[in-house]
């Protein structure tokens, strides 16, 4: 009990202080937050990937078995949110918000920090969130607009979308200049730290804004059970694959920690452009984000133990 504490004071803790000052400048000043979203999806996090792939230490036997964890993570979950989806009797765009929330976590604003906390910056531990953060971004701004839009824009429009990503830049360039030993000067490097550094805080700071303006309503059934997919059985299919990879030490850590992590916030950004229903996906970022303070911290300490 007393380590759980301790991982909730020294860990969770501060990832909740930056969230609550986001929260709170949101109310009173009314931020822009179509202004703050694109500073983090245009600008802090292709910096942030950039930088991280730049520096580290290339090699298959990081992302071979991180890559194929999450391919896998990512068709598990979506199969048993579909089917759990069609037993709560869900239309289909409401269906399509429920898979997403529980096959995209937030891996980058709120994944980023606590691996940072965990790890105390371990570049080998950063390296892994680095490619669950741009795995992520990759198929929730391809599949997860995909999903809600082919419908209305049609497949090429959606595709031609996810080309528009600088996050994916942010990855080709980081990985292809590291791979091909270019030395950059620091005109470039310095800037780019600069950029990396204020990712976090700003991200977190971004993330307590969008939870503000959250409108709760009742009927919270769905959202209730989209939790479940997410915060509990997401760990339980992680610890599967681990162990089924005989994965161990900070990769296996690293792996679990990362798949514990709430709803990602952009799974009601784009929810809030292209579904019916906005209100649904914004309620399971918010109840997810809150409750997981509990499931992250317990998550953690059984990383630590079992691994």
């Amino acid at each position: 009990m007393t380590e759980l504490l301790i991982i909730l004071r020294e860990i969770i803790g501060p990832v909740f202080v930056i969230m609550l000052l986001g929260f709170i400048m949101q109310i009173k000043f009314k931020l822009d937050l179509s202004t703050l979203a694109k500073v983090n999806i245009y600008f802090l996090a292709p910096g942030f990937i950039f930088n991280a792939l730049y520096h580290i230490e290339l090699s298959a036997s990081l992302f071979g078995p991180a890559i194929l964890f999450f391919v896998l993570y990512i068709i598990i979950m979506f199969i048993i949110a579909q089917l759990s989806g069609k037993l709560l009797n869900l239309n289909k765009n409401k269906r399509t918000i429920f898979t997403n929330s529980a096959m995209f976590f937030n891996s980058g604003n709120y994944g980023v920090p606590v691996n940072d906390l965990v790890f105390y910056g371990n570049p080998y531990a950063t390296s892994i969130q680095v490619v669950a953060l741009t795995f992520q971004n990759m198929f929730i701004f391809s599949y997860g607009v995909f999903s809600l839009r082919a419908s209305q824009k049609g497949a090429l429009t959606a595709l031609l979308g996810y080309f528009r990503m600088p996050v994916l830049y942010g990855l080709v360039f980081g990985v292809l200049f590291n791979l091909l030993n270019i030395d950059l000067p620091d005109l470039i490097l310095t800037p780019a730290g600069y950029v990396a550094n204020a990712m976090i805080a700003m991200a977190l700071f971004t993330l307590g804004a969008q939870v503000a303006i959250i409108k709760l309503s009742t009927g919270l059934k769905t959202v209730y059970f989209s939790l479940l997919l997410r915060l509990i059985i997401g760990p339980l299919v992680a610890l599967g694959l681990i162990y089924s990879f005989g994965l161990s030490g900070i990769m296996a850590q690293a792996l679990f920690i990362a798949s514990a992590m709430p709803t990602s916030v952009n799974t009601a950004i784009i929810a809030q452009e292209y579904s019916d229903h906005p209100d649904f996906a914004a309620q399971i970022v918010l109840f997810s984000t809150l409750f997981s303070a509990i499931t992250v911290t317990i998550v953690i300490y059984l990383a630590r133990v079992l691994f």
